[in-house]
């Protein structure tokens, strides 16, 4: 019995002046001797740890709310609260800290913190004024009353002192009866009294006072004088809307009196706070925490008493999962459990997870698949806050069940595509719910959660489960807004600008946008799974047709997507690009920009430059290689030219390396031939032999060597770009795997260039591998060895860089 009775919960105030709950355990009252002194002791009933040790000081203010509450501060930020399961063990506890203190334990408060000035003004009162003796309750004393309950407000003394007043022989039910007559008798003078006598009230923060003012009796009445501000030319007319508009609805009948009457009050009680009181000044501001906590404590009781009714919450989850259910009746069944879970969040954490648990045991997953593909738009909005709260609490409770759905059915009916279908189909201008679903989505992807000790192998399991049957629903908006390279092709036939299929539409670039916000955090996140996905689906080249978008936001999120992709420094990434020559949207966004100063511009010279910075030298060697001619005119940066430098310097390195090991293959010779010169005698017969072996019995490496280089010299004296006759340069390049990436992997050094002989134009059907330059610019291949045969380019503006063709 002694354990129930002591048995209580320990809260502290946070900054944001929300109670958090630190636990619930056993208290006692004992001597400590490193306090020096009798301390109040909570000891966690779960494992016997140390929940609260705090000593009773003789000088700090302890109050007693409720009947089961005592509250304190220690420290000038730091207040405590100890909520008792019973009436009995509270005030055993109260009496030992008013015995402590030398205090009557019936007082509810045992001292003030006050100011020294007001402690000589009331050293120097008779001890005999015990209480503020208060005006008859008449009509004619409404003001005097009024006048003194203001007066009091600014001293913590006076206003305790006005308070045990108020509580004794019934005053406030008198004074509320005096509001009922004066509105019989339209007394607008008295009626604007009283409302300064409510609000004041309210103000002295008394949990005794609130029992009273908020009883069932008494709570209408306090609304009535709150509409009575004398600021207002008319009254408002609350009690109208809590009696008329806001409806109480019980989607299932609740048979406990005792909890009905609970929840009206809680509501009555928000809504004087939210709706009727002013915004409390900073002065003001811990004048209603009392109030703030009776409505947390209540909130805390109706889930509790909800929770543990096991009746009600089955049929409620029977009648939202059955078809029978007319669509109005799940829409208040819906709004319920939103309700329910929103004050789910004032239970401590042991106690949350219990309700979260209960609730998924009973189904709550299902019946959210069901809701959230109703027509109806607050339906659907009510099950996405739920849907959050249930992520917030548990993602791999969510994972789980996803997991666990039967994969017979449709993949549309799996409960992550029925969210990625309500972000996609959201019809908010703005994307609100899109946003939060896509919030909720990339906490469920996100591996950082996954790594719970119970089960190993969720990432592996979920994130092959995502892409194998939610990846493809996710993307479809994406690859039905972007055409592919051929199709473009097809469209821009003989024009010289690419101008793909991509959307204008401001609403779908928004939702394009946040596609690809979540894909880049799978990039990052993913590796293994996303890449495959990407190179199968080509997915990066669909990406970058968004380049060409007039919403320059969306056009910086495929590039934001490109930029990660090469952030990872991934060869097999590099390799793709440089295979489907991915640089040439980017590059024609860059030229097409001009000489413009702006984010896109920043961003593009940025991507560049960490290639350069990370020497990557595959992309490098690429970037050099193909457009380097179109990119050496930007000067007002030196990205493009520490590229080049990068470049040369790499190419140095592997003819020095490759130089020095056919030196020394050249050195090595066969056993053979070792032997044939030890075994002959005569030196200089030896001698004339080494000088006169043909070049062609060194190891055939070297004779490879020599072979490639001849053909490159003849290559680059003979391909030259053809000129045509306005002025133009033609180069035809192969963008095949081999092509793209040389025979060992890496860049080709040279591509062939062709031209028709006599120097006439180009034909203008250009092959898929083909780019044409349509300016006086030389070719984008920049060949080391022409310098002296090249022409001079010439000088161009900036704002009229050519595009690179396709």
């Amino acid at each position: 019995m002694s354990d129930t009775r002591r048995r209580v919960k320990v809260y502290t105030l946070n900054e944001d002046r929300q109670w958090d709950d630190r636990g619930t355990g056993h208290v006692s009252s004992t001597f400590v001797e490193r306090l020096k002194g009798i301390s109040l002791l909570v000891r966690a009933e779960s494992d016997g740890s140390l929940l609260l040790e705090s000593k009773i000081s003789p000088n700090t203010a302890y109050q007693k709310q409720q009947d089961t509450l005592i509250v304190w501060s220690e420290a000038e930020n730091y207040d405590l609260a100890l909520s008792f399961q019973e009436k009995a063990g509270c005030d055993e506890i109260w009496e030992k800290i008013c015995q402590v203190q030398g205090k009557d334990p019936a007082l509810e408060i045992t001292q003030d913190p006050i100011d020294e000035s007001e402690e000589e003004r009331f050293e120097e009162m008779p001890e005999t004024s015990h209480l503020v003796e208060l005006p008859p309750c008449e009509l004619a004393r409404l003001e005097e009353i009024a006048d003194l309950v203001t007066s009091v407000l600014s001293s913590p003394i006076r206003r305790e002192k006005l308070a045990l007043a108020l509580m004794s022989e019934g005053y406030m039910k008198k004074l509320l009866q005096l509001f009922q007559v004066c509105e019989d008798l339209d007394n607008r003078e008295g009626l604007h009294h009283l409302y300064e006598i409510v609000r004041g009230v309210l103000f002295l923060n008394k949990a005794a006072l609130f029992e009273v003012m908020f009883s069932d009796d008494c709570i209408m009445d306090v609304v009535g004088c709150l509409e009575y501000d004398p600021a207002l030319v008319q009254p408002k007319r609350h009690r109208e809307f809590l009696t008329k508009t806001a409806k109480f609805k019980e989607v299932i009948p609740i048979t406990d009196s005792e909890l009905r009457q609970k929840i009206h009050q809680t509501y009555r009680v928000q809504y004087i706070q939210d709706i009727i009181l002013p915004t409390p000044s900073v002065f003001e501001e811990n004048f209603l925490s009392t109030l703030t906590s009776f409505i947390f404590f209540n909130k805390v009781e109706i889930v509790s008493m909800l929770q543990e009714d096991e009746k009600f919450l089955t049929e409620v989850f029977a009648q939202l999962t059955d078809e029978a259910t007319e669509d109005g009746k799940r829409r208040e069944l819906v709004n319920f459990f939103k309700e329910f879970c929103a004050f789910s969040q004032t239970l401590q954490p042991q106690n949350r997870d219990a309700f979260f648990k209960t609730l998924a045991n009973l189904g709550i997953l299902p019946a959210l698949e069901i809701v959230m593909g109703m027509d109806d738009l607050q339906v659907r909005a009510a099950a996405t806050d739920i849907f959050s709260y249930l992520v917030e609490f548990s993602p791999s409770m969510v994972r789980e069940f996803v997991m666990q759905e039967p994969q017979q059915t449709d993949d549309d009916v799996l409960l992550i595509n029925v969210v990625i279908k309500q972000m996609i189909c959201d019809s908010d201008p703005e994307l609100g719910g899109a946003v939060q679903l896509m919030g909720l989505l990339r906490t469920l992807i996100d591996p950082e959660n996954m790594l719970t000790p119970t089960n190993k192998t969720e990432k592996t399991e979920f994130l092959s489960f995502f892409y194998k049957y939610c990846m493809q629903v996710l993307t479809a908006p994406l690859l039905a807004n972007t055409v592919d390279e051929k199709k473009s092709k097809a469209l821009q036939e003989g024009s010289t600008k690419i101008n793909p299929v991509c959307p204008d539409n401001f609403q779908t670039a928004q939702l394009l946008a946040l596609i690809l916000e979540l894909l880049t955090f799978c990039v990052e996140h993913h590796t293994y799974h996303i890449k495959t996905y990407i190179m199968n689906k080509d997915l990066l080249r669909r990406i970058l047709v968004l380049m060409n978008s007039k919403h320059t936001f969306l056009a910086l999120c495929a590039l934001r997507f490109m930029r990660r992709i090469i952030g990872q420094k991934d060869e097999y990434y590099n390799r793709y690009i440089i295979k489907g020559n991915l640089f040439e949207p980017v590059i024609n966004t860059l030229l097409d920009n001009g000489t413009r100063y702006n984010l896109l511009n920043s961003a593009i010279i940025e991507l560049f430059e960490f290639i350069k910075v990370e020497d990557v030298k595959s992309l490098i060697a690429h970037i050099i290689d193909n457009y380097y001619k179109a990119l050496e005119s930007i000067e007002y940066v030196q990205t493009f030219k520490g590229l080049k430098g990068r470049y040369e310097q790499e190419k140095d390195r592997q003819t020095l390396r490759l130089n020095s090991r056919y030196r020394r293959d050249a050195r090595t010779l066969d056993e053979d031939e070792e032997m044939w010169f030890h075994e002959d005698e005569d030196d200089d017969e030896g001698e004339a032999v080494e000088k006169s072996r043909p070049e062609e019995e060194f190891p055939e490496s070297y004779g490879k060597y020599m072979e490639a280089k001849k053909v490159k010299e003849s290559d680059d004296k003979e391909n030259f770009p053809t000129q045509t006759p306005t002025g133009s340069f033609k180069f035809t390049f192969s963008h095949s795997a081999g092509a793209a990436n040389g025979a060992n992997g890496k860049p080709a050094a040279s591509h062939a260039a062709s031209a028709s002989p006599n120097g006439s134009p180009a034909k203008s059907d250009a092959t898929p591998g083909t780019l044409v330059v349509k300016t006086a610019m030389v070719g984008l291949v920049d060949y080391p060895d022409d310098e002296d045969e090249e022409e001079e380019d010439e000088e161009q503006s900036p704002r009229k860089r050519p595009r690179l063709g396709s």
